[in-house]
């Protein structure tokens, strides 16, 4: 660890949040070119994966170093700041008139994904590290919620970097796969709603409500603010990291994790505030670029030459997944769901915000906001269920 970071080019914490920085800056902007081939890219090689596997590299060639108390800070702080800020956006309400059979099917991914990892653990840990569990704790995040969750649990079981790589490949080449399957089955989901005997007047009435949705309108950020937001989000950060490092701690209810645990209720209790105005003035915004710094990090203590325990881990995430997939279509059986409410339900959990309107757009163009709404109710409830399976996965890897 030492003899990596001491061999890298840049060291001093400045120049390495100066270099992830710019790195990031020019993913995005590179992403917003009008040419056709660019565009194409970032659609199936979206700013988050670049997040990660750039700076990977960087570290890989001995750009960037594998530790540094950058990566600490960031972690301990503007992981909170931005997780605040993203849930800010929540619309509990909104959320509810989705009606029973979508949010079903959401929960039903989310048991997917907390009963799946224990049990593809079991079936795989004599082929995988000791410390896999804490692998599978950060997987689970990342498909209960998104990266934002990932973060966060990454944080809490302190998983280990030899760790963190091929928890990194499984979590691209797996989860995007999926989401490669879906957007396929798209074409089909006709002929799947008339099999399946799906009644499609709920997606009628959802978009019914998407002009209320989108009803709201952004206003300009201010410097007053964007002052107050940072204000508000590190002041709140900051004491919660305080209260956390107060209550007792386990192996996996660690101070990150207790503080992504307040954070996440606070910042549901908030957005039923007028602290929830915040987020039109841009609020939302800063904590998806918080969250995406703090992904480079990640991605920056990972190394290339830890993919050699990929293989294992592939093939547990494979089955991991088909768990969720199983469990997803036999409840919309049952509920006479339409294929819509499997798509977003599973990519609620298995891509967050960043995917679900995405594959909920290509279903049904003007419900984007739908898979939205998916994506945040995963920040929601994805730590506290990514806490639960992780605790599992600590039962599995002691068991075995």
């Amino acid at each position: 660890m030492n003899e990596a970071a001491n061999g890298a080019l840049i060291q001093d914490p400045v120049g390495i949040l100066a270099y992830l920085s710019a790195l990031m800056g020019g993913v995005f902007m590179l992403s917003q070119l009008k040419n056709p081939i660019v565009q194409k890219i970032f659609h199936y090689l979206p700013p988050l994966i670049w997040a990660y596997f750039l700076p990977m590299i960087s570290t890989t060639i001995g750009i960037t170093p594998n530790s540094s108390d950058l990566y600490s800070f960031i972690g301990t702080y503007i992981l909170p700041f931005g997780l605040l800020l993203l849930l800010l956006s929540t619309d509990v309400k909104a959320t509810l008139k989705l009606g029973p059979k979508a949010l079903i099917l959401f929960l039903t991914g989310t048991l997917g994904v907390v009963i799946g990892g224990p049990i593809a653990l079991a079936l795989f840990q004599p082929f995988l590290p000791e410390d896999a569990w804490k692998g599978v704790a950060a997987l689970a995040g990342s498909w209960i919620g998104g990266s934002a969750n990932m973060a966060a649990l990454m944080e809490s079981v302190d998983t280990p970097n030899s760790i963190l790589s091929p928890i990194i490949i499984v979590d691209t080449l797996v989860g995007l796969s999926w989401m490669g399957v879906m957007i396929f089955l798209s074409g089909y989901q006709d002929q799947f709603n008339k099999w399946n005997k799906a009644d499609n007047s709920v997606v009628e009435k959802i978009n019914e409500n998407i002009g209320e949705l989108a009803a709201k309108k952004s206003k300009p950020l201010t410097v007053p603010h964007f002052l107050g937001i940072l204000g508000f989000g590190f002041g709140v950060s900051y004491v919660v990291v305080l209260i956390a490092k107060q209550l007792p701690s386990t192996s996996v209810l660690s101070t990150g994790t207790w503080t992504i645990l307040i954070i996440s209720a606070l910042g549901v209790i908030f957005s039923f505030t007028k602290v929830k105005e915040l987020d039109e003035y841009g609020g939302s915004k800063i904590g998806y670029g918080a969250i995406y710094l703090l992904l480079t990090t990640f991605g920056a203590q990972a190394n290339l030459a830890d993919v050699v325990n990929a293989p294992a881990f592939i093939f547990m995430g494979i089955v991991w997944l088909a768990i969720h997939v199983i469990l997803l279509f036999g409840m919309a059986r049952l509920l006479r769901a339409p294929l819509f409410f499997i798509a977003v339900g599973s990519q609620g959990n298995i891509g967050g915000t960043s995917s679900a309107p995405i594959v909920a757009s290509v279903f049904q163009p003007a419900l984007a906001p739908v898979g939205l709404l998916m994506g945040i109710t995963g920040n929601i409830v994805g730590t506290y269920a990514a806490v639960l399976c992780a605790q599992l996965a600590e039962m599995v890897a002691t068991m075995m």
